[in-house]
């Protein structure tokens, strides 16, 4: 039992693995030439006896002869030719090697299929001469020639060019015999009328429209006397061409947008070697929307789409109908070019319910246009709904003004994308500022002469009757309404209760609401009471508004609720950082904590991490109570609150799900 368990584990596994190495090789070996050795990616036939005759070939059952990247032959004195289908089934071969052999031709199309050949050696072999067609297609680092009996002519010219033309400082020892069978150094080899060709391409204007035709025109000269020969790449128009002796021409019609860009090509070939003369054809098309998909979330969001166009389109947004204003917060966004296409999109910082929309692009050169559109949702409406409506009607921001961001990058500005009524809220505003500049005309004239009676009755009851110090106290005298606490700081102790307001000489005894205070003041432990909210924890969306103490956000706040991971809420910010400021803060922070009703707007801490110091609340999507009222009550008659108590019990019962905005 012990020995079948120390065989199936590990061991064994690894057993098999060289075994089916072993077989693997075998294989191979009994698939390799005679005289040669093989492996997976390398032939080598060095043995002279018995020799090969003939360019080594894998049998059949061989391993794939594409894995083959290296042939070294040596000393193969049988071996003469190397045929056009001799090399063709090793597509992989990169270093092919012929030494001390008798190798004397090589077919014009045998490396055709070598397309990844790099290194050639074909040294002391009987080579008498070698066409550059053979290497023309290889990108070659390495052709070594050295130890041929190469026959002075203007077939090998091309070698004494490639070693001039040559960028290595090393050059081959090379020779050929010349009629007196006499070595001549290849370097001062003189061979009349054999030089270069030469190529002129003439051509007209290569912009042109998508649709039209064109013909380019190609002239060629040289000694031998060249082939004229056009090299278009994978042009997708329709062409055709016609040669004549060292003339040629190319038409291309019905011109695709596709072409564009694409390179033409006249050359001219001798055996000594070849020239080129090329043109880039540029075509002009109208604009194309190719892609245009709904917007996705990454470290931005993103409404992706490609345009081509040529000239380069220029691309125009619309939001729900009307022209989208970009900025650096939601604007157009080119990642990729591609000649004549562009892969991009339109880029939103932290979008919200409010730019939940259709979204149309338009793309527009001298040529033409197109457009589409696409419909985004981003986010549901706050309080409303849970996404699954995103049409639903825009009733609560409505009032907002938008400003620049006081605290950082995190808002946006949601309101630079206009909406179908702009017009209407532009008349709107401007109503609302003359009625207010008249209204605060008229509220200040009053108060000029209510002030004017004041001072009139004061100096006719009480300018002659009793101290001084009765009519006015000067640590009061700066406030007309004072709240006394504990009977001090009071001109008489015996009026009123320990909580009163003096206006003028009437002192008023104010009791405390019990329906707003949880517990007495002996009882109340600020320091302790006050939440404190971490910074990282509070996102902003968007300003709603300006108060006393600073500007108010809409924000959302993580880890505040154990019910939710994330709630909206309204941000409160402090935008004076003097020492009073800060008291009066956490004053009203500490007064606000102790608040407790149905009816007020739940304050749930503050942010003291670092400036501006923030206070958070609970969000209330229908805005301020009394400007809902007032937009509610029907009969066209504004709902007015002067009525004291009656008004609050009048109010709450009408709608007790409403809550006073502080």
């Amino acid at each position: 039992m012990s020995s079948w368990t120390r065989w199936h584990g590990p061991a064994m596994a690894r057993l098999w693995g060289f075994c089916w190495l072993v077989v693997g090789f075998w294989r191979a070996a009994l698939a390799c030439p005679t005289s040669c050795k093989c492996s997976a990616s390398r032939i080598w036939c060095s043995d002279p006896s018995p020799g090969i005759v003939a360019f080594p070939r894998l049998e059949p059952n061989s391993a794939d002869p594409e894995n083959i990247t290296e042939i070294y032959i040596a000393n193969q004195k049988r071996l003469e030719i190397i045929n056009e289908d001799d090399v063709e089934a090793y597509a992989g071969l990169k270093n092919l090697t012929i030494v001390d052999s008798g190798l004397k031709f090589v077919a014009h199309k045998a490396f055709l299929k070598n397309s990844n050949l790099q290194h050639i050696n074909f040294t002391r072999n009987k080579l008498m001469s070698l066409s550059r067609k053979h290497f023309r297609h290889l990108d070659l680092s390495e052709l070594i020639l050295v130890g041929n009996p190469f026959t002075c002519s203007c077939d090998i010219m091309w070698i004494k060019t490639l070693q001039e033309t040559k960028s290595s400082p090393e050059t081959q020892d090379l020779y050929c015999l010349n009629e007196n069978s006499k070595n001549i150094p290849l370097a001062n080899l003189q061979i009349p009328n054999c030089g270069l060709p030469s190529a002129n391409l003439a051509a007209p204007n290569l912009t042109v429209e998508e649709g039209k035709s064109i013909t380019l025109s190609c002239s060629v000269a040289g000694d031998p006397v060249p082939n004229l020969y056009w090299d278009v790449g994978n042009l997708v128009s329709k062409h055709m061409n016609e040669t004549s002796h060292t003339q040629g021409s190319l038409r291309i019609t019905n011109i695709s947008s596709d072409d564009s860009g694409k390179q033409i090509s006249c050359v001219a070939e001798n055996l000594v070697g070849e020239d080129q003369d090329s043109v880039n054809l540029t075509v002009h098309f109208a604009p194309t929307i190719t892609f245009l998909e709904s917007p996705t979330s990454d470290h931005h969001w993103c409404i992706p789409f490609t345009v081509k166009g040529n000239p380069k389109p220029a691309l125009q947004w619309f939001y729900n109908g009307a022209i989208l204003n970009e900025s650096k917060y939601i604007c157009t966004k080119i990642h990729v070019t591609n000649h004549t296409e562009y892969h991009g999109c339109l880029q939103l910082d932290n979008p919200t319910h409010m730019n939940n929309g259709d979204y149309k692009l338009v793309a527009k050169n001298e040529y033409g246009k197109d457009e589409k559109q696409i419909s985004a949702h981003f986010m549901g409406w706050p309080g409303i709904d849970d996404g699954a409506n995103p049409n639903y009607p825009d009733v609560i921001y409505e009032d907002y003004g938008t400003a620049a961001n006081d605290i950082g990058d995190t808002t946006n500005r949601s309101n630079e994308i206009p909406s179908t009524d702009v017009a209407d809220k532009s008349g709107r505003e401007h109503l609302s500022v003359y009625a207010v500049v008249v209204i605060a005309s008229v509220v200040g004239f009053c108060l000029l002469v209510m002030l004017f009676l004041l001072k009139l009755a004061r100096h006719s009851k009480f300018g002659m009757k009793g101290p001084a110090s009765v009519i006015s106290n000067d640590d009061d005298s700066a406030s007309p309404l004072h709240h006394i606490s504990n009977g001090s700081n009071t001109p008489s102790s015996s009026e009123g209760g320990p909580d009163a307001v003096i206006i003028g000489m009437t002192k008023i005894p104010v009791i405390e609401n019990p329906q707003y205070f949880g517990i007495t003041n002996s009882q109340l432990k600020p320091d302790t009471f006050v939440q404190h909210i971490k910074r990282h924890n509070i996102v902003l969306k968007r300003e709603l508004g300006e108060g006393a103490f600073g500007k108010v956000f809409l924000a959302e706040c993580y880890n505040l609720c154990p019910e939710q991971d994330k709630i909206l809420v309204a941000v409160k910010t402090l935008k004076d950082a003097s020492d009073n400021a800060r008291k009066d803060f956490h004053r009203e922070a500490e007064l606000l904590t102790n608040l407790q009703h149905e009816h007020i707007v739940k304050f749930y801490g503050v942010c003291v991490e670092g400036d501006p110091l923030i206070m958070v609340f609970e969000y209330m999507k229908h805005g301020d109570l009394n400007k809902f009222l007032r937009s509610h009550v029907k009969g066209g008659k504004e709902a007015t609150f002067g009525g004291g108590l009656s008004a609050q019990r009048s109010i709450f019962p009408l709608f007790p799900c409403s809550r006073l905005l502080l």
